[in-house]
């Protein structure tokens, strides 16, 4: 089966290696998610941290095998909370690691609900610091066609190969 390259993850996609080597230095700064064009309530909680391995065929039959590790947030209000520290986020997901194994370069999807709305998924951008905490906008994860996004970064390479700053031209972009 071919692997999905967890090393392409762009900037809006990032693994849970690259946000909690983000966060390591900013363990009492707090986190504050967004999603849906709002912060995380003061009072969220992250309420699983879990693993999986996947193994499917995508709508071209062609065989595909991935790590994905899914860190579900509850968006409440609770009290006079406020937001979490970076560093007690990274030490629920140490914890999680003693039961757990998870892959940092996986792949990140954030499972969020208010507890009444249904859960929905979303990938992370980079977090960034700013005013003491570190926000990391959530924006919502699409589908998409594996064989397709396959046949574009193919054309994509070719292009760049052809026509790129260092190839003559006349070679082969007539």
């Amino acid at each position: 089966m071919d692997a999905i390259d967890n090393g392409k993850i762009q900037e809006n996609d990032i693994s849970l290696g690259l946000l909690l080597d983000m966060l390591a230095g900013q363990k009492e700064a707090p986190l504050i998610f967004y999603y849906d064009g709002q912060p995380v309530k003061s009072g969220y909680h992250v309420t699983e941290v879990k693993a999986g391995q996947f193994a499917g065929l995508d709508c071209g039959a062609n065989p595909e095998a991935w790590t994905e590790i899914f860190i579900q947030l509850w968006d409440i209000d609770e009290g006079d909370r406020k937001h979490m520290p970076a560093g007690k986020f990274c030490s629920i997901v140490r914890k999680v690691t003693e039961h757990v194994r998870l892959d940092a370069s996986a792949k990140l999807t954030f499972e969020v609900s208010d507890g009444v709305r249904p859960m929905q998924l979303y990938c992370a951008a980079t977090p960034v610091l700013r005013a003491g905490a570190v926000h990391v906008a959530l924006s919502p994860r699409p589908a998409s066609c594996k064989p397709r996004e396959r046949w574009l970064a193919e054309e994509n390479s070719k292009a760049t190969a052809c026509c790129g700053p260092n190839t003559v031209r006349s070679r082969c972009c007539a």
